[in-house]
C-alpha cells in the first residue's frame, strides 16, 4: 500500500514539467517579436541592402523559423511523451507526428533541427566572412562539426539499439 501511493505520487510529479513547456510557449512569444524586429529591418532596409546583406537578413529568418520549430516539437513531443496525451479529435488539422514520436524519435528531431540551425549560422558566417577571423570560423566549423558528428553518432545508437530490441 505504501509502495502504491509513492508510484501514485511520483507518476503525479511529471506534471511538474508543464509549467517548463508553458516557459517554453512565452519564449516562442519571444521568437515571435525578435523575427516581426528582423522581418521590418529587412523589409525597411530592402532597397538600400547589398545582396549579402539581404540574404543575411533571410537566413535570420530562416534561423529563427527553425528555432520556433524546435521549440514547438519540445513542447508537443515533451508534453505528450512525459505529461499527458492530447485530446485532438476535435481538430482535424492535427499534426501527424503528433502523438508518435517517441522519445528516441524526439532526439534525433531536436538535434537534426540543431544541425540546421549550426548550418544556417555557418553560412551566414561565410556570407559575412570579411567579419570574421580564421579562427573564428575554424571554431564555427569545428562546433558544427560536433553536433553533425553526434546527430550521427545518436542515429547510429538508436539504429543499434532498435535493431537488438526487436531481435
Amino acid at each position: 500500500m505504501l509502495e502504491r501511493g509513492f508510484e501514485r505520487f511520483l507518476f503525479a510529479c511529471r506534471w511538474l514539467l508543464a509549467p517548463f513547456y508553458a516557459a517554453l510557449t512565452i519564449a516562442l512569444v519571444v521568437l515571435l517579436v525578435r523575427l516581426l524586429l528582423e522581418l521590418g529591418h529587412v523589409v525597411t532596409h530592402a532597397f538600400e541592402s547589398t545582396e549579402s546583406q539581404t540574404i543575411l537578413g533571410v537566413l535570420a529568418l530562416v534561423d529563427l523559423t527553425f528555432t520556433g520549430s524546435l521549440l514547438i516539437i519540445v513542447i508537443f513531443s515533451g508534453y505528450e511523451n512525459f505529461v499527458s496525451k492530447f485530446d485532438h479529435t476535435d481538430h482535424k488539422d492535427w499534426p501527424t507526428w503528433m502523438g508518435t514520436i517517441d522519445f528516441s524519435g524526439l532526439k534525433l528531431k531536436l538535434i537534426s533541427s540543431i544541425v540546421a540551425i549550426s548550418a544556417i549560422q555557418l553560412l551566414k558566417s561565410f556570407l559575412d566572412v570579411k567579419n570574421y577571423s580564421d579562427r573564428d570560423l575554424s571554431w564555427l566549423v569545428g562546433i558544427h562539426m560536433v553536433f553533425v558528428v553526434s546527430g550521427l553518432l545518436m542515429a547510429l545508437t538508436d539504429r543499434l539499439s532498435a535493431g537488438h530490441h526487436e531481435k
